[in-house]
């Protein structure tokens, strides 16, 4: 059986998504939301926390309250409004939501690449702009450790040459095989234009391979 693969993307219009507008109405990020499919249809219902005295968008209705804070209910139906319906019809469960500022962030599991592909065109299609902040596929032999996708498309065309030119003519080995100088000067670039670039896609990278969240150039 594939392990799958993990996947948080941020929708910075999202649509009509009822939690997004919610979270933009009170100015406070959402995050405790659950969604459930009833057992005797396909219907699916999402509830939320949020401020207890706000004016839930259309569609959303107070559930439970708790003082200052009230369970709000959202059903689905057939049509496809937000990001989360367009993940359901794809089968694909969302494991965490946030919503913040009207932008909404999802991290949900595809169960390959070529499903995670299609989901992503889709999306794309429909709520353009969508940043795909990580991608995490799950190690096939049950170890700890998680297998991680950096997206090199966070690099510019700029910083890809460079970091490739280092890689390729030995920047990295110990000893260098060549020098910041040598490669800036191949590159027709200054110094100091070459070590930025690098420094730059290196940061990106890493921010990726060691899951760091970063909203950095």
């Amino acid at each position: 059986m594939a392990s799958g693969i993990r996947a948080t993307i941020a929708f910075a219009d999202p649509g009509d998504c009822p939690i997004a507008a919610t979270a933009a109405q009170v100015e406070t990020p959402i995050e405790q939301v659950s969604t459930s499919i009833g057992s005797d249809t396909a219907e699916s219902v999402t509830e939320f926390l949020a401020p207890s005295d706000l004016e839930p968008p259309a569609g959303v209705e107070p559930a439970f309250s708790y003082g200052a804070e009230t369970i709000y209910r959202t059903v689905h139906g057939d049509e496809v409004c937000c990001p989360c319906e367009c993940l359901g019809t794809h089968g694909c469960p969302v494991h965490r939501y946030n919503a913040e500022d009207g932008t909404l962030t999802l991290v949900f599991h595809a169960s390959d690449f070529e499903t995670l592909q299609t989901i992503v065109g889709d999306l794309r299609d429909r709520y353009p702009p969508v940043d795909v902040q990580r991608l995490l596929q799950p190690p096939l032999d049950g170890s700890p450790e998680g297998r991680v996708f950096v997206n090199r498309g966070r690099l510019t065309d700029r910083q890809l040459e460079v970091l490739e030119t280092a890689y390729k003519r030995g920047y990295f080995e110990r000893p260098k095989r060549a020098n910041a100088t040598e490669l800036a000067a191949e590159l027709g670039i200054a110094q100091s234009t070459f070590t930025e670039h690098l420094m730059t896609a290196q940061r990106k990278l890493l921010d990726d391979a060691l899951e760091v969240d970063a909203d950095r150039a």
